[in-house]
């Protein structure tokens, strides 16, 4: 089952503890918010799963959420 990595910008304080655990699929923006993918969100790979499942427990704020993928978004790419 494919998971969805999703940035809450809204809540995020730039802690980036995420991009240092999850280096794969999320950066930083110049000013220490996290990038994932091209945007907000993006769907993890199965072997890079339980490290997604690390940042999100170890957001300081809460502003990580996986899910499971949105079938009908990866059919629009």
């Amino acid at each position: 089952m494919r998971k969805q990595l999703s940035v809450d910008i809204i809540r995020c304080d730039g802690h980036g503890h995420c991009a240092e655990l999850l280096p794969e699929l999320l950066t930083l923006d110049d000013w220490g918010y996290p990038i994932a993918g091209a945007g907000l969100s993006i769907e993890v790979p199965a072997e890079l799963e339980r490290l997604a499942r690390r940042a999100v427990r170890t957001c300081p704020v809460l502003a990580l959420r996986l899910a499971k993928a949105d079938s009908r978004a990866s059919d629009r790419r």
